[in-house]
């Protein structure tokens, strides 16, 4: 039971948090040009240090939260060998914080006060305990995962979608967090979608989360049926069952990788005809087809949200650099799976690069700071929905949102299967998208 909790309180924070973007029309018309002529030759200079914490061992297992580290490494890797930072080459100090609150605290202290890292870059932890040591210390800790409420409380923590929030040492505004409802209202637009489920676990985290989605969703007008499974004793047919009856269009759910394969596999057992299974950005990865191997037919309607390009979408030449340096740096990492987290870790390493190279010869926080908060958004090459930190005093009861969308395919691939991007995530927006608040 303290597995699923955990899983699932961690997965709803970070739902919430990577809805999309909220930034004008005309922020999306140029990728980031400022960067300058790229070096060549292998960096040689003096090393900058940076920090990655990751809870590479969990409760939730090992694999969970490794993905933004092992796509920030391979960019570092790439960057180096065309010139570092105006010659430096970066290196890498990783730290397993065990998924623990005291693990974390730890990495956090003998990353800066040991290891004298200049800045910290693709945090995934499940308890960022650390985060006030950290911002305490001045340490920039650049593209995290928005796992928890940190990235919304504590200065000088600039999290991977960017924030809104005030950031000074209490969560957003009065301890609430705001999320908006343009997936649901993608699929309300581009497949008339009308009836949707959701499923959650009899457990409070998922419960919690569920009843937020349920919310967005009966805000967008959808007539909404809601599930709830009992984790000890789950009985996923007569949940399956019940979606077929009740025509469910739409199936979200605030469960687990596992749960979310029992549940497939029994609406293929019980003819469920959907439009979209509707899955996250944790779960964007290669991986499906063995999560997924007893539901063929719920396999193919499974979707992915989020706010970054496909990583599967090799006709961008961004992401194309991404694939190019993932498969060099997993080739002798060892690594055989592909995720969207793997190029939100390359998209945070890029940026402390980008941040680091304006500053010139003199590296110095301040001026890395001023790049992260600077007027123009940071897209990452193209990598990322536009992102900014402008403080509001007040929290945005609308805000324009743009949405990436996939959705998995066998037959890509050459029939290897995969991630096929459903038009640009920079077409995919919406005006007046409602923020609804939720308590971390």
């Amino acid at each position: 039971m303290r597995r699923a909790a955990i899983v699932l309180a961690a997965l709803g924070l970070l739902l919430s948090a990577a809805c999309g973007s909220r930034l004008p029309e005309s922020d999306f018309a140029d990728r980031d040009r400022d960067r300058g002529p790229a070096p060549t030759g292998e960096a040689k200079g003096e090393p900058i240090k940076v920090g990655i914490i990751t809870s590479a061992t969990s409760p939730v297992g090992g694999e969970t939260f490794v993905g933004p580290r092992d796509g920030a490494q391979a960019y570092f890797a790439a960057l180096n060998k065309r010139g570092g930072v105006h010659g430096r080459p970066v290196e890498v100090v990783t730290c397993d914080d065990g998924g623990s609150g005291g693990g974390n605290s730890d990495c956090a202290r003998k990353l800066i006060q040991q290891e004298k890292v200049f800045a910290l870059v693709a945090t995934t932890v499940l308890d960022y305990a650390g985060a006030p040591l950290v911002s305490k210390a001045g340490v920039p800790d650049i593209g995290g995962q928005p796992i928890g409420a940190a990235y919304e409380t504590y200065p000088h923590l600039y999290g991977i979608y960017g924030s809104q929030a005030p950031r000074k040492g209490k969560p957003g505004w009065g301890g609430r967090l705001y999320g908006g409802t343009e997936v649901y209202r993608y699929f309300k637009r581009e497949h008339d979608a009308r009836t949707a489920a959701v499923v959650a676990y009899n457990q409070a985290a998922s419960a919690a989360y569920a009843r937020n989605v349920a919310d967005g969703l009966r805000k967008e007008g959808y007539k909404v049926v809601t599930e709830q499974v009992d984790f000890a004793l789950p009985n996923f047919k007569a949940v399956a069952a019940d979606l077929r009856d009740k025509k469910a269009d739409l199936v979200f759910d605030a469960m687990d990788t596992h749960g979310n394969a029992q549940l497939c596999k029994a609406m293929d057992g019980a003819g469920v005809d959907l439009i979209a299974k509707v899955t996250n950005v944790q779960n964007w990865a290669s991986t499906i087809p063995a999560d997924y191997k007893d539901a063929g037919n719920c396999r193919n309607t499974l979707w992915a949200t989020g706010a970054s390009r496909n990583y599967a979408d090799d006709d961008d030449p961004a992401v194309r650099a991404f694939s190019d340096g993932m498969a060099v740096y997993a080739k002798s990492a060892k690594i055989k799976t592909r995720s969207q987290w793997q190029l939100e870790g390359w998209a945070a390493a890029m940026w402390f690069a980008d941040a680091a190279k304006s500053c010139g010869r003199q590296l110095e926080h301040a001026c890395v700071e001023r790049f992260l908060e600077r007027d123009k958004p940071y897209t990452a090459d193209g990598l990322l929905l536009p992102v900014n930190f402008h403080a509001q005093a007040e929290p945005p009861k609308t805000e324009r949102a743009c949405v990436s969308v996939a959705r998995w395919k066998d037959a890509a691939a050459g029939g290897k299967g995969g991630w096929v991007s459903q038009g640009d995530m920079n077409d995919n927006c919406f005006e007046d998208v409602p923020q609804l608040s939720y308590r971390p």
